[in-house]
């Protein structure tokens, strides 16, 4: 493959066009079998569980980006998520990042933990309570970064060497940054993955994970995972991605400048007690993130002073949807405490500073100065609601 830079490698890859047909758009491949013409010999594809040609050309693409050897696409983030998590065994030891997605809080605590996995959760940004949370039977370091929803920042390289003394692997959640802002494995991590759903396809409009590995061997132990369980990404599906991958470098581009001015002019807010977002340069993750990633993304959090102005902000704004899920190309706003962290008990997410009057914000590509004009005049109707009372 020619040396072509990130934002020109999304379009000139080797599904530029069909070989067949010239088609400049990877075709969908609606079969679920295939015929075979001798009983010794069958073809590349038989069964499109084992392996469908539209859901290959998106595993190759994204082994391409994150500049691994071998991908996967899975029915959803969760789905590429909790196979990965099967290459542990019965007695083995998992240290997570403490503030981690809520499914993958329930997949560990209430899954994995029926199978004899043990777990350990641990703030990864401090390297002393990561080495001491390692046991004899540590085999797996699970990082989030920025981890969802408080934004930490763990050093990729750090945890990969310690995990290494270890004999253990790292799987880093790329969901956030994507290949673009941040490559796990060129920074020595073992399974890179993704919640495509989010900002790979971009478009609120597919459900599909991914995960990408480093080592051959290991891509070999993941692949007969996915065909065994089969929760595979059906091929339309597949193409929904493949063509949002297409327009990732300009959208996340827009969505992160606008993150950026966001999150300046929501820390300069009276009513808003703090921001979480790693481009602020007070953020403890600020330098760390500049020196692994090529930005700081489009998802920040922020502070209410109680929830009483939560509730108060969100009834007067108007441009963001109210929604589960991030990574589109409109605004979502959403509620960890009863979203994305539902799952979690709310004593352990007020043990990790997931509050009540927690907002999380995920940057479309709205016109930057309607969003702060927006954010503006409900913030200030909070404090004139405040102010009366």
């Amino acid at each position: 493959m020619t040396n072509y830079q990130f934002d020109t490698l999304l379009l000139h890859n080797k599904y530029k066009y069909d070989e067949t047909t010239g088609a400049v758009s990877v075709p969908i491949y609606n079969a679920s079998t295939y015929h075979q013409y001798d009983i010794d010999h069958f073809g590349k594809y038989d069964y499109s569980r084992s392996l469908n040609p539209t859901r290959e050309a998106l595993e190759e693409t994204i082994a391409l980006l994150e500049e691994g050897t071998r991908g996967f696409a899975f029915a959803s983030g969760m789905a590429a998520i909790s196979t990965a998590f099967l290459l542990l065994s019965q007695g083995d030891h998992v240290i997570i990042s403490e503030d981690v997605y809520g499914g993958t809080y329930r997949v560990v605590t209430e899954i994995l933990s029926r199978y004899g996995i043990e777990y350990t959760f641990a703030d990864m940004t401090k390297l002393a309570e990561v080495q001491n949370a390692i046991r004899s039977n540590t085999k797996l370091f699970y990082i989030e970064t920025p981890s969802n929803p408080l934004l930490k920042v763990t050093d990729i390289r750090a945890i990969t060497k310690i995990a290494k003394k270890q004999k253990a692997l790292t799987f880093v959640d790329n969901t956030f940054l994507t290949p673009m802002l941040q490559k796990p494995l060129t920074l020595g991590a073992d399974i890179v993955l993704h919640s495509a759903t989010k900002f790979l396809s971009g478009h609120s409009d597919v459900t599909a994970g991914l995960a990408v590995v480093k080592d051959e061997a290991l891509g070999q132990r993941l692949g007969f995972l996915q065909n065994a369980l089969g929760s595979i990404l059906g091929p339309h599906d597949a193409w929904l991605v493949l063509r949002g991958l297409k327009t990732l470098q300009v959208r996340l581009n827009q969505s992160v400048a606008s993150a950026s001015v966001l999150a300046s002019f929501l820390a300069e807010q009276p009513q808003v007690k703090k921001v979480y977002y790693p481009g602020l340069q007070y953020h403890s993750g600020h330098m760390l993130q500049n020196e692994q990633a090529l930005g700081h993304g489009a998802v920040l959090s922020f502070e209410l002073e109680d929830e009483q102005s939560l509730r108060s902000f969100l009834s007067h704004l108007k441009l963001p949807v109210f929604a589960v899920s991030l990574g589109a190309v409109e605004s979502i706003l959403s509620y960890p405490a009863k979203m994305s962290h539902a799952s979690m008990p709310q004593h352990e997410r007020e043990k990790r500073g997931i509050s009540n009057s927690l907002l999380r914000l995920s940057v479309g590509l709205e016109n930057t100065e309607d969003l702060i004009n927006d954010f503006y005049q409900a913030l200030r109707l909070v404090d004139t609601k405040q102010h009366i009372k």
